[in-house]
């Protein structure tokens, strides 16, 4: 007699299904999900749930590398703006050294030139002196000569002849001093030369030493992008092109938020004026008594009260109003510049740094400003960043001290700026909070 197989609920042929169709559901394979046929266990269930999750935080993993790789970016970029700053800043302080020993080499010349005219009459003196003692002619006058006027008139030729002698040792002795200390100052000058020489070539090569490593930073965060770009893209089952300018989007936004808090925050502090304390203005005048002083006669006629004291004029701001037309000036060179490169220590025709862009620009504008943004903003009229006007100069530094710039930008209104970024970016005009919140402004 055949018997006849009938399905059953506890039946492992059942089980084995459903526990690959719960497998599948959980995106974990049949086989690891019920490797006897038997039901998963919680923590297999637990497993499945939390492997789905880690799926969905990959994403947020992802874009925070991307936030990690654009931090990288930037801490090379910064430090090689330092360095060529650095750099920038040594090529000036040796060039104001060597126009210093320029001009002590003119006074040394000067000097030694005077001295030569102070030896030809000294040695004219001795010589003369050699030849006739003033002694004693007048000698032989008192001794030939009859008379008392005879004997004065020698007496007042010794004294003329002496006080012309002590005349020109004074000079010469005068004229060898000065040439002497005049020789010691130039030698001085070009040993400081010397020494900044020196430095400069230590800074230009730490300068290049940064920019291949920020050059390098850059190549190798724009390969990680793109791995991170796929990736993304992977997860979220869309194109890499879409993915791409999604986050593109999401970071542009996020610098948008940014600058906008930096500049909030930049105005409130801009504005925020200190209160003046109670206690102080007490001080400035005492309440006026009712009483008579003593010795005074209450019965006298009062003396009207003087005039009030006009209050003072308004004290000018000492913040000099920008050229407008050196201003535009600057602005139209610095825009006609976009789109051209970085390059470190460069001022021009066809590549800039950013102190390099903003001296040539302001040249134009008929401002010197040296090629080195600590120099630009100590050459210029330090101001607030509410008080900004198309052609004033905006700068970063490391600290509160100017010492610390080492990056600057022309501002050209509105939140906007041209400037020469760094290594990889072109000569842009952006918001000026689009980085890192600027914390020094000028006006030249």
């Amino acid at each position: 007699m055949r018997r006849t197989t009938r399905p059953s609920i506890g039946g492992r042929p059942l089980l084995a299904a459903l526990s690959g169709l719960l497998a599948l559901t959980l995106g974990v394979p049949a086989a690891a999900a019920d490797p006897d046929g038997d039901t998963p266990s919680k923590a297999e269930v637990h497993a499945a749930k939390d492997a789905a999750k880690d799926a969905e935080r990959d994403v947020a993993a992802v874009q925070a590398d991307l936030v990690v790789a654009n931090q990288s970016l930037q801490s090379a970029s910064v430090e090689a703006a330092k360095a060529s700053e650095a750099y920038n800043a040594a090529r000036w302080k040796l060039k104001q050294a060597q126009k210093a020993a320029k001009a002590a080499d003119a006074r040394a010349a000067s000097a030694t030139k005077s001295l030569e005219t102070q030896e030809v009459s000294y040695n004219e003196m001795l010589a003369a002196t050699y030849e006739m003692s003033p002694e004693l002619t007048a000698m032989s006058k008192i001794v030939t000569e009859d008379g008392t006027n005879a004997m004065i008139d020698s007496a007042n030729t010794v004294y003329n002849v002496n006080t012309s002698m002590d005349d020109i040792t004074a000079r010469y002795e005068a004229a060898s001093t000065v040439a002497e200390i005049s020789s010691d100052e130039a030698d001085d000058a070009h040993d400081a030369a010397a020494d900044l020489a020196a430095d400069a070539e230590a800074a230009r090569r730490t300068a290049e030493q940064q920019e291949q490593a920020a050059l390098s930073q850059a190549t190798q965060v724009a390969a990680q992008k793109d791995d991170l770009i796929a990736e993304l893209a992977n997860l979220q089952n869309i194109s890499v092109n879409l993915a791409g300018k999604r986050q593109a989007a999401l970071e542009q936004a996020a610098q948008e938020r940014a600058a906008q808090a930096a500049q909030v925050e930049q105005n409130a502090a801009d504005t925020a004026i200190p209160a003046s304390d109670p206690a102080d203005d007490a001080t400035d005048s005492p309440e006026p008594s009712d009483d008579p002083a003593p010795g005074d006669d209450p019965t006298t006629t009062p003396t009207p009260d003087p005039e009030p004291t006009p209050d003072p004029a308004p004290t000018p701001d000492p913040t000099p109003p920008p050229s407008s037309s050196g201003a535009q000036k600057a602005i139209s060179f610095a825009r006609a510049q976009i789109g051209e490169p970085y390059r470190w220590a460069a001022a021009g025709p066809n590549a800039w740094d950013c102190s390099g862009l903003t001296m040539k620009a302001w040249q134009s504008g008929g401002k010197y400003l040296p090629h080195y943004s600590v120099g630009q903003y100590s050459s210029s009229t330090a101001i607030r960043s509410s008080q900004l006007k198309p052609g004033d100069l905006v700068f970063w530094g490391s600290s509160s001290s100017p010492s610390s710039i080492y990056h600057v930008a022309l501002y050209v209104g509105n939140g906007q700026m041209i400037h020469a970024p760094r290594t990889g970016r072109d000569v842009t005009q952006e918001s000026m909070y689009y980085w890192i919140p600027p914390n020094f402004f000028a006006r030249p």
